[in-house]
């Protein structure tokens, strides 16, 4: 593995930005996200969260020169066959591009509740991870995922996303209410991180 002194992030998400820094704020590396080099948003056209994240992280190697690590990342209901899935985000958006996650969240209960009482409540988050190389195109890729089950109403105002209407197994707390450090140790983001810091290491 090469080493890396300076990495974009490619996203505009102000809140997953924030969690990726963090998460690699003990490599010592420098991040810099694409919204700070006025990289476009690429069309999120994959059928996976890895094809997702795979070509956001090439296209902002190409445009920048730089590493690139991307996110694809969202919320898989079992009752919903998957759904929001990788449309996670484009759950939360009007008309104009505006999101609300509020709003999905919303969605999501309204259509788990039409799904009927045995249809339960679990879910989990998925988070897909890739690395592209500026210079030889080559992407390495990582995912990680969290089992939970879904609460209403939301709860907690930190996190972002679905965060507030997750509890992860094994705690009482939804992801909205978590401390950040705490979230850090078991979150999808999290275990997908631990497989590629122990390959940059």
């Amino acid at each position: 593995m090469k080493s890396i002194e300076k990495l974009v992030i490619a996203t505009h998400n102000p809140g997953k930005l924030k969690e990726i820094q963090d998460l690699l704020a003990p490599l010592g590396i420098e991040c810099v996200s694409a919204a700070e080099l006025g990289l476009p948003e690429p069309e999120e056209i994959g059928n996976t969260f890895i094809d997702n994240a795979d070509l956001k992280a090439r296209e902002a190697a190409d445009l920048s020169g730089l590493p690139a690590l991307a996110d694809d990342s969202g919320l898989a209901v079992d009752a919903l066959h998957g759904l929001p899935g990788i449309f996670s985000a484009r759950w939360a958006e009007d008309e104009d591009g505006v999101r609300d996650f509020g709003r999905a969240m919303e969605r999501v209960w309204r259509e788990v509740e039409a799904a009927g009482e045995d249809a339960g409540h679990d879910a989990h988050f998925a988070c897909a991870l890739s690395l592209a190389w500026p210079d030889d195109g080559q992407v390495q890729s990582f995912e990680g995922r969290v089992d939970g089950t879904l609460v209403w109403p939301p709860r907690g105002d930190k996190g972002f996303g679905y965060d507030p209407m997750f509890v992860p197994n094994g705690y009482d707390q939804t992801f909205g209410e978590f401390d950040p450090e705490a979230k850090h140790r078991i979150s999808h983001r999290a275990d997908a991180f631990r497989k590629l810091v122990a390959t940059l290491g």
